[in-house]
């Protein structure tokens, strides 16, 4: 008798075999080992492979340099797809008021865990206040499987998976109080230990979620998000320059060699902010589809189950973690009712290792081709929509599109990853595929061929629609590049084992600098991509960047024509980035946003200071 363990026949023993060792595995994980704990015990080699132990080791030995070999572990239980609906993220509720009041400096007496002072709690006071309470929940995401023991985002009307959504607009400062209440018994992986993250957020450094600014079981934590425009302290002083507005924000844990299993475990949601142009009502303004009725987040994640089907983790898998189940908003494979109109959806990459290429598929046409319009990429609105027919993005990045459904009325039409990918190094690059340039081309599936990850049901009856044609639509221009104080590089790789920068590894403690910006300077970062076949998305906290160039080639794509806070750098690629740091000071992170690879060292601690240094490769 044989198995069939994603493209590769295995024996009875064999599959028996590596049963076993995945549960022994998974034992190491439950005792909230970190992979440096595992190094350290000589269960992952220097060379960052598995230790050629019995009963650890049945599987495919990563670190093989190369992305065409399919990660070895077994199936999760089969489900069915399309059975249930969307979930819709509630919209998080603030409290009138916070007991006991926040304070500008820790109350560590009450049991705050804030080591720093807040930078501009007097100069934007907090107009809304949220407490919210990070805890385990016993949640579904399919019919088909038990109840799942989550970690979950509470704000006192219930937990869920992904966390409600924050809802704000520019100029209305908030301060979220999380609470601490998770389990010491982590139920298989996880540590109770957080750090949440406003990602893309102009957040002074105390809030940001940096990733050793945790606090325990028992400690709250007061984090302040200003909601105010960048600039508004330095170049556009007063105001903040509206060409930095930001729209599709998300939160997540952050903690120190935690990262990649505390999200998979259900901590991350949407913070979203309007303004005056982007304001939510498709009547006014950019004339974007209303909130939320025609405006929907959408969080993608894929996550494997064990024979059980209990949500399972395997942090051995050295190069990434991939599913074979497609979540979107927290349910496998659900199915959406839309009207025939336009709708803004705002498509999120939540990992932690897959990269998606979407496509708008009709199962019952293959050969058809259904163009949207992207309007946004990561949290900054685009100058322009752009028509494309596909939209990558990798971890942490965010698109957000507009699609018309009116040509599909009556009928269904399905949101299809067609990028091949089958480990977490990243997509597949044949070598025969390079663009014009040289650069190289992820390999893309014939429609059908890939991952079904939701359908849309299309009403047959006319609705009214008051949005605009993209076709018309026009955003913010792009803030002008100018000449940097000084240009840095990065270079990405893997030292003994571990995703390294520049050939080191973040401290275990995150109190290693390695370079200091002038505070209110522009700055230019090369990264380079030296680790083989691997693709980083990397992802830099605080102030958005430009991409001036990929390898050497200006300008880039039409969609990235924008201020983004994550770039994709693919095997072997060099690309430049434009930056402006304003407003705050304190210390950031930079980091891969492959969260394995976060976790296992791929990061850098920098801080904004009055007078900054002159290290080129930091």
């Amino acid at each position: 008798m044989y198995y069939n363990v994603f493209g590769k026949r295995v024996s009875k023993a064999q599959y028996k075999e590596m049963l076993n060792a995945t549960k022994n595995r998974q034992e190491l994980i439950a005792a909230q080992f970190s992979r440096r704990d595992l190094i350290k015990m000589g269960l992952i080699t220097s060379a960052g492979l598995l230790a050629p132990i019995k009963g650890l080791s049945a599987r495919r030995s990563p670190g093989s340099n190369s992305v065409c070999v399919p990660s070895f572990e077994p199936a999760s239980p089969k489900t069915r797809s399309f059975i249930e609906p969307l979930q819709i993220m509630r919209i998080a509720q603030p409290v009138k008021e916070l007991n006991p009041a926040p304070t500008n400096a820790p109350n560590t007496k009450a049991g705050e865990q804030r080591t720093r002072d807040h930078q501009a709690f007097s100069l934007f006071p907090p107009k809304k206040f949220y407490k919210v309470s990070q805890h385990e929940a016993q949640l579904s995401m399919s019919p088909d499987l038990p109840l799942q023991s989550l970690w979950a985002f509470d704000d006192g009307n219930g937990p869920q998976f992904p966390g409600h959504t924050y809802v704000s607009r520019y100029g209305d400062a908030n301060l979220v109080r999380n609470f601490n209440h998770l389990p010491e018994d982590n139920g298989g992986f996880g540590l109770p230990s957080v750090s949440t993250h406003l990602h893309n957020g102009h957040t002074p450094s105390e809030s940001d979620g940096f990733p050793c600014d945790f606090f325990e079981r028992g400690h709250f934590y007061d984090q302040f998000y200003p909601n105010v425009l960048a600039g508004i302290l330095s170049d556009h002083p007063g105001t903040g320059d509206i060409k930095e507005s930001l729209s599709t924000l998300f939160y997540h844990d952050h903690r120190l060699n935690h990262t990649a299993q505390n999200g998979y475990k259900g901590l991350a949601g949407f913070y979203l902010l309007f303004n005056e142009f982007d304001t939510g009502d498709e009547t006014t303004g950019f004339r974007i589809p209303s909130f939320p009725q025609f405006d929907v987040p959408l969080m993608f994640t894929d996550k494997r189950f064990d024979e059980d089907g209990k949500l399972a983790f395997d942090l051995f898998s050295l190069d990434g973690v991939l599913g074979d189940k497609f979540l979107v908003n927290g349910k496998i494979q659900p199915f959406f009712q839309v009207e025939p109109r336009r709708y803004r959806l705002r498509l999120l990459d939540m990992g932690p290792s897959r990269f998606y290429e979407f496509f708008l598929t009709d199962l019952k046409n293959l050969s058809a081709r259904n163009p949207f319009w992207v309007i946004a990429n990561d949290g900054n609105l685009l100058e322009r929509p752009v028509h494309v027919e596909s939209m990558r993005i990798g971890v942490a990045e965010r698109t957000d599109v507009i699609v018309d459904f009116r040509p599909f009325a009556g009928k269904s039409i399905y949101l299809e990853n067609r990028l091949n990918q089958v480990n977490g190094q990243g997509p597949i690059v044949p070598s025969e595929c390079v663009d014009a340039h040289g650069n190289p081309v992820p390999q893309i599936l014939p429609a059908g061929k890939g991952d079904l990850l939701m359908r849309f049901d299309v009403s047959s009856h006319p609705v009214k629609d008051e949005s605009l044609d993209p076709e018309q639509m026009r955003f913010y221009d792009l803030p002008e590049i100018v000449p940097p104080r000084i240009t840095r590089t990065f270079r990405f790789d893997r030292l003994n084992g571990q995703w390294s920068i520049n050939g080191e590894f973040i401290s275990d403690h995150c109190d290693v600098i390695r370079m200091a910006v002038k505070q209110n300077s522009v700055e230019n970062w090369i990264l380079e991509n030296r680790s083989g076949d691997w693709t980083h998305p990397i992802h830099i906290h605080f102030e958005e960047h430009r991409i001036l160039s990929r390898n050497g080639v200006r300008p880039p794509l039409a969609v990235e024509r924008s201020r983004k806070d994550v770039s994709r750098l693919q095997p072997n690629e060099r690309v430049q980035l434009f930056f402006r740091f304003r407003d705050f000071h304190g210390r950031y992170p930079m980091h891969c946003h492959n969260m394995v690879h976060e976790d296992h060292a791929m990061m850098l601690r920098w801080e904004i200071e009055p007078e900054g240094d002159n290290k080129l490769l930091p």
